[in-house]
């Protein structure tokens, strides 16, 4: 893969590595919705996406009347199908750098300010005042814990208002720094490292590779 092409596709990933190998590192959990998580990868994939299928599947017909911007256009293609995916995804809370076991205290006393009637059943909780019905689901390799919907029937509203509550519930929680961010940081640091590199390494290269791609 030439310089260029290779940059488009590694900085954004380099630069979600990098970000999330911060949050790890953190001594504090990190709460995300899972609307914003989603389009962070998105946003990480965007270089991959380029370079990859919208290559492949290249509008000749579309290029030779829009001229350059055509990629105008697939990058906003691209993206219509990442808010989509985003609108259409259940609701759900990511918790950075703490386990289910750590969570579960703070998320019960979370809950019991916004709906007393609130009730576990196993990893499932209900509060029904707020129309929330979810589950814990743990990646433990990553000490992150995501709590996900269940059912159809949920109220963003609710979900909104556990986030903020969890949030502040979690500001004073200190936790160690996780194991897997170092890992991450260090991948993504490095792509970023190779990449400035190749570019600057073989400029002629780069050139060639960008009247490629703006000639389609």
């Amino acid at each position: 893969m030439d310089p260029l092409r290779f940059a488009i596709a590694a900085v954004p990933l380099a630069a979600y590595l990098v970000l999330l190998g911060l949050i790890n590192l953190r001594r504090r959990p990190t709460v995300v919705s899972g609307a914003s998580d989603v389009a962070t990868l998105g946003l990480a994939l965007t270089g991959l996406v380029m370079i990859g299928p919208i290559s492949l599947f290249w509008p000749e017909h579309a290029s030779e009347s829009l001229g350059d911007f055509v990629w105008l256009f697939l990058l906003a293609f691209y993206w219509l199908w990442v808010v989509l995916i985003v609108m259409l995804g259940r609701p759900r809370l990511v918790i950075y750098n703490l386990t289910a076991e750590e969570l579960r205290p703070v998320l019960s006393e979370a809950s019991r300010r916004i709906d007393p009637s609130g009730r576990w059943a196993g990893d499932n909780l209900s509060l029904p005042s707020v129309g929330v019905q979810a589950h814990l689901d743990c990646l433990a390799w990553m000490r992150n814990t995501s709590l996900v919907s269940s059912g159809g029937r949920q109220d963003l509203a609710g979900w909104r208002r556990l986030g903020r509550t969890v949030e502040r519930s979690l500001r004073d929680t200190e936790t160690p720094p996780s194991s897997r961010g170092a890992s991450l940081l260090g991948v993504g640091v490095g792509l970023l490292v190779m990449s400035v590199a190749r570019l600057v390494s073989d400029p002629p290269a780069v050139l060639a590779a960008w009247q490629q791609i703006i000639a389609g």
